[in-house]
């Protein structure tokens, strides 16, 4: 791994431990964090593979109330480095990834735990007045979120392969077959999920349709995509033509009753 490569691979530690806090930009989920990562080390399709993959586990991870959830921003960044360094299969990284986002969720207790001395600071500020005390005291905290995936991400990247090889290959089968069961699991409460969302009648029609050209033609997700984007247009168009016409009709109505009232008036 070449010194530009851990540089990038910082950069994009960086930005997903923020992101994790922070949720705006959506970095840390692994569909972006893992293709990032494979795009750094050369190798995109794994990357993208490994990253979907996880990304219908993660749908399930999210805080309730005190409970955090799993670490996605460590569990993506670091597996797919190992992954793609150590030449292992997806398989390997959905194993390591579960648990890295364990252990990440211990980390990510400890760094918002040391945050709350920062935001009991910034209230001082905001009682003093002092903006610039409150702005140093956000950048540090998301500073601390910044270096909770930078270092382990550091500590990976300077590990060497062989030493990398060794370590996954001396995880019992036993624990990697059944993290991949429970992986396995847990996609499809993703599934599951993501048709709960669209449990809505007038976009069921669209899910069936690719339902069964997913099943009965040799459609890729290029064209899934494209096809999807057309629909969706299409949709749009008729929709506002609907409103257009319905608009119309509704100034038409509106204009046969006020010639009903003059007509009664005289």
């Amino acid at each position: 791994m070449t010194t530009i490569q851990i540089i990038l691979l910082l950069i994009i530690a960086a930005i997903t431990g923020i992101g994790s806090v922070l949720d705006e930009g959506q970095t840390h989920r692994p569909l972006i964090a893992c293709t990032l990562v494979g795009l750094v080390l050369g190798d995109l399709k794994t990357g993208i593979i490994l990253g979907g993959t996880l990304e219908l586990m993660a749908l399930g991870w999210m805080n309730v109330g005190l409970a955090m959830a799993p670490d996605t921003a460590i569990a993506s960044v670091i597996s797919t480095i190992l992954v793609i360094t150590a030449d292992q299969g997806i398989g390997e990284g959905i194993a390591v990834a579960v648990a890295l986002a364990a252990a990440g969720q211990a980390l990510t207790i400890f760094v918002r735990t040391i945050t709350v001395f920062l935001i009991h600071r910034a209230d001082k500020y905001a009682k003093d007045g002092n903006f610039k005390g409150i702005e140093i005291m956000h950048i540090t905290a998301m500073a601390f979120q910044a270096l909770r995936v930078m270092i382990p991400t550091l500590i990976v990247a300077l590990i060497s392969v062989s030493a990398v090889q060794a370590f996954l290959g001396n995880i019992p089968e036993v624990i990697t077959k059944g993290l991949q069961v429970g992986g396995g699991i847990i996609v499809v409460v993703g599934y599951a999920m993501v048709i709960n969302m669209m449990n809505i009648p007038y976009l069921k029609p669209f899910f069936y349709i690719g339902f069964l050209l997913a099943a009965f033609t040799d459609f890729n997700l290029v064209g899934f995509g494209a096809l999807g984007l057309c629909l969706a247009f299409l949709y749009q168009q008729v929709m506002q033509k609907n409103q257009a016409q319905g608009a119309v009709a509704a100034a038409a109505d509106n204009n046969m009753a006020v010639y009903d009232d003059d007509d009664l008036d005289a």
